[in-house]
């Protein structure tokens, strides 16, 4: 870096900070910019070198996504950092994480609706500890354990929402690939089953499963959460492979409430949904 004031859109990164810490995907995206102002290039100049779209390019220098790892390599190599910025995605992926979980935490408290679609696990707020624990250390095997306990007990805090006065109604989509991997083995499973069956019981609380003879769909690989707010605004947050985007725009907040919409039409009917995840819990109760 030649200019240690990183200078973006014509004010420096530490005025745009406004005396709060920038998140590791913000860095990343005002690294990207600088780079691309240092070399004298429009978002059109770089977006027509790289074969990317200007928006998107945009999206990820003002911080709102994460470039995927295609683009971070291609503009590491275009500006020849040296494989910075491809670290510098590394940690903005986890950042992105512990990112959520604190506004999640924040948002999900106040949430007068909670909407959720998950491909492959069984969503957070439906988590037993065990359950996340297993899933967690995943992500960072040989991380210290005292960071999957705090990791753990964030998540379990998230659950919270269900014990406040007046719930909000909370509708869970999950695809079968998460009744079917035994995540932390057959005990694990089974007693996360037995309390996604619980939690159903709960009025307030609706569950489907989407199951495999649907074939292919959108969001095979990803999850996607719908807030809504007290005074009726949504937010969504889409996540895939480690790495999470927040959502705000108003016009693309409806375009994935349409397509949560379109998955749970794929869904099976909460009593069917219920009677397959019965299905599971007993036969990891009684493994053959």
């Amino acid at each position: 870096m030649h200019n240690s004031r990183m200078v973006t859109g014509g004010c420096s990164m530490m005025e745009r900070e406004q005396g709060d810490r920038l998140t590791a995907r913000q860095v990343l995206g005002a690294m990207i910019e600088h780079l691309r102002r240092r070399e004298g290039l429009s978002l059109r100049d770089l977006a027509e070198e790289t074969r990317y779209g200007h928006t998107y390019i945009h999206r990820v220098e003002n911080g709102g996504q994460l470039p995927s790892d295609a683009l971070t390599v291609a503009l590491d190599r275009r500006f020849d950092m040296g494989g910075t910025l491809v670290k510098l995605l590394e940690a903005a992926r986890e950042g992105s994480v512990q990112e959520y979980g604190r506004k999640a935490a924040e948002r999900e408290a106040q949430a007068e609706r909670i909407q959720v679609f998950t491909s492959s696990t069984v969503p957070a707020l439906l988590q037993t500890e065990d359950y996340a624990r297993a899933l967690l250390h995943t992500a960072r095997p040989k991380a210290p354990s005292g960071d999957f306990d705090k990791a753990v007990a964030m998540r379990m805090e998230r659950q919270r929402v269900f014990s406040r006065e007046e719930p909000p109604p909370y509708w869970a989509v999950m695809d079968e690939a998460a009744l079917k991997r035994p995540v932390g083995g057959s005990g694990v499973m089974a007693d996360q089953l037995s309390h996604v069956l619980k939690a159903a019981e709960n009025p307030d609380v609706t569950v489907q499963v989407l199951p495999f003879e649907r074939g292919e769909y959108w969001m095979l690989g990803g999850s996607l959460t719908l807030l809504t707010a007290p005074n009726g605004t949504m937010l969504a947050y889409v996540e895939s492979f480690g790495s999470g985007e927040l959502v705000e725009s108003p016009k693309r907040v409806v375009e994935l409430s349409q397509r949560l919409d379109a998955v749970r039409g794929l869904a099976l009917p909460e009593r069917e949904s219920l009677e397959l995840v019965r299905t599971y819990m007993e036969d990891y109760q009684c493994p053959t």
